[in-house]
């Protein structure tokens, strides 16, 4: 029942804003209700109050180690993976089929997938013919090696420099993270001294655009939206001219979380990019694909589908700190040749972090 009131408030007073051409710009200094939504429950935030914040992990010094942060976030990944491969590997003095047959269960169990699995035992059969391979501890090295060489072959950081207003297109199916990871990128850009504008084009789901207004208020970032049902594309429309006329160095769109098996809304998707492209020769410049780690393979066939129908440049990996089979973020990389730029492993805002292969893959295989 508050909940319901609290919806009816918020409503009341939109119907109170007065509208140009359609188009509505939420100040980040506007007071904004709570509002429970969809993204905010699948990520167990609740938009409108502070995130909830665990003990921050300290090193011996006294200072946030985010090492160590990093290290907890994977640690159902860690013992998932590395502590099978330990447990298979440990005091072997010898590597036989049985090794092999063994390692290849438990890193497509661990979403590693079938096809960078295969390639990974063939290479380490290679190494071990070449009699680099004496023993357990040096397979497990071979492995760190191999995967880590697979994540740097297509790794690259996100570079927002080159343009001008720099326009982020976010994607991804509903219950990922998408909108809340969406709210963290513009903390983190509005932090560093950027100017940045949201892009409310998910006008589908209740409460989405809602949502987006309470991260802008935390964030001191505004939001261009319409009303409720109105067509994406307008709302793009209108951020792309406002972003040019504020001067803004990055615009973030929000968009539907699109059913990827859906044609009708894949041609909307194509149609927002050339909204897009019409207003801002060449962007987006980056289109940044939401996949919730925790779904596994079904996160490979998003991938998949998402690069082909809406070309997908990067990937963000959210929620690795609750699920023990991270090795999705290998497969999706390595498979579709698309760089990891940031990974989710917590509810706090910094928890959203820049991807880094030597970082992840020594968190995982550190003893």
């Amino acid at each position: 029942m508050e909940q319901q009131e609290k919806k009816s408030y918020f409503r009341g007073m939109m119907d109170k804003i007065v509208t140009v051409a359609n188009m509505e710009v939420f100040p980040s200094s506007r007071p904004v209700p709570e509002s429970r939504t969809q993204d905010a429950e699948v990520s167990g935030e609740t938009p409108g109050e502070p995130e909830l914040q665990k003990k921050p992990v300290l090193n011996p010094f006294g200072v946030v180690d985010l090492f160590g942060k990093l290290k907890l976030g994977l640690q159902k990944t860690k013992e998932g993976l590395v502590g099978r491969i330990d447990t298979l590997l440990l005091g072997k003095k010898t590597i036989d089929a049985d090794t092999f047959e063994e390692l290849e269960e438990i890193l497509i169990t661990s979403d590693i997938g079938v096809k960078t699995t295969v390639e990974l035992i063939r290479t380490l059969e290679q190494r071990l013919g070449r009699n680099e391979l004496k023993d357990g501890e040096a397979l497990r090295a071979a492995l760190k090696e191999e995967i880590l060489a697979r994540l740097l072959a297509h790794h690259s950081a996100l570079d927002i420099t080159n343009r001008k207003p720099f326009v982020l297109l976010v994607i991804g199916v509903n219950g990922v993270g998408k909108t809340t990871t969406i709210g963290k990128l513009a903390s983190r850009f509005s932090a560093s001294g950027h100017k940045v504008l949201l892009a409310a084009a998910d006008t589908f789901r209740a409460a989405a655009a809602e949502q987006l207004i309470v991260w802008g208020t935390r964030s001191g970032v505004d939001v261009i939206r319409h009303k409720e049902g109105a067509d994406p594309s307008a709302v793009v429309f209108d951020a792309c001219k406002a972003a040019v006329a504020r001067d803004v160095d990055i615009l973030i769109i929000d968009t539907a979380g699109r059913l990827h098996t859906k044609v009708n809304l894949m041609e909307e998707m194509k149609k927002i990019r050339r909204v897009i492209d019409r207003e801002i020769s060449g962007a987006p410049h980056e289109t940044l694909l939401v996949l919730d780690a925790a779904t596994g393979q079904n996160a490979t066939s998003q991938a998949r589908l998402f690069k082909e129908a809406a070309g997908v440049t990067g990937l963000v990996l959210t929620k690795l700190d609750g699920t023990a089979k991270g090795g999705i973020v290998v497969a999706v990389s390595h498979e579709f040749a698309l760089p990891v730029r940031y990974i989710g492993v917590g509810e706090a805002i910094e928890d959203l972090r820049d991807f880094d292969p030597q970082e992840f893959t020594d968190a995982l295989f550190q003893t």
